[in-house]
């Protein structure tokens, strides 16, 4: 039994693409819309009825438009928290959860939608909401999963492992470099050499240094892109994900595979990532 658990723990911890939805909200949004309105305008599969005010094509892009408003909802929410997760990886397991949560929230609408769009019957009963829940769900089941389809020869990408050998740096020829904080009073400056990695934490960027041998921590307040302006004069520093600015000259060794990295470095305990998006500026910035 516990065997079993931890395969499936592992499974729904690898790697996945986000699904285009939720990575994309407006542009999967606007795919949502049509897809769903033109399956509904061609096969009628639910025996849906024009409104008393509204053609059968208005009701129906009525219908689709407040459903496909729902979804975008869930889709910002999902986006924004990572769903709900302290992980900066998108995984299996998050994206199950997603479509899960964006089915739930389909459902819902559309059972709400009908107050508005449907004649003015008593609605409040678990038969009217299941039989709402059961049109959403066979409507909007083919735009939710069909992304997560097509990404899914990304589960079974087989994981690579690299180690590489520290570059040298001429520290004599070495300019400092000067960060320019939005809080009037913080000050910092450090050479190449001593950048490990850069992470952001909200409004802040937290720098990770080695100064006399010594891993060293210091937070600004200033946002991950501005900095990497401020630091783009040196070549081997690379924006690597969203939230990491990565001293190339420090890594030790990558695992991962197309679907992103994990790099380990110098004087550094914890593992940095490669987005997907990333993944191949970076093999090419390590040749």
């Amino acid at each position: 039994m516990q065997a079993i658990r931890k395969q499936i723990i592992n499974i729904l911890s690898k790697p996945f693409p986000q699904n285009f939805l939720i990575r994309k909200p407006y542009w999967g949004t606007l795919f949502f819309l049509i897809v769903i309105f033109v399956f509904v305008i061609i096969y009628r599969p639910l025996e849906i009825r024009a409104s008393n005010s509204l053609s059968f094509g208005l009701t129906i892009l009525a219908y689709c438009t407040i459903i496909s408003f729902s979804e975008l909802l869930a889709a910002i929410i999902i986006s924004k928290t990572n769903c709900f997760s302290t992980n900066n990886n998108w995984t299996i397991g998050n994206e199950s959860v997603s479509i899960l949560l964006l089915l739930t929230m389909l459902m819902i609408s559309t059972y709400f939608a009908g107050f508005v769009m449907e004649p003015p019957d008593p609605r409040w009963n678990f038969s009217t909401f299941f039989d709402s829940a059961y049109k959403a769900l066979f409507i909007g089941v083919i735009p939710v999963i069909l992304p997560s389809l097509v990404n899914i020869r990304y589960a079974f990408a087989k994981d690579t492992f690299q180690t590489y050998e520290l570059n040298e740096t001429n520290e004599s020829e070495e300019v400092l470099l000067k960060i320019e904080s939005k809080a009037k009073k913080e000050d910092l400056s450090f050479y190449p050499h001593e950048f490990v990695y850069a992470e952001s934490e909200g409004n802040y960027v937290v720098f990770h240094l080695v100064k006399d041998d010594k891993p060293r921590s210091v937070t600004i307040r200033n946002s991950i892109s501005e900095i990497e302006t401020q630091l783009c004069s040196i070549p081997y520093f690379m924006r690597t994900h969203r939230a990491y600015i990565v001293n190339l000259h420090k890594i030790t060794s990558r695992k991962g595979n197309a679907l992103g990295y994990q790099l380990s470095l110098d004087h550094c305990k914890d593992t940095v990532p490669v987005s997907r998006q990333n993944a191949r500026k970076f093999e090419d910035a390590m040749k």
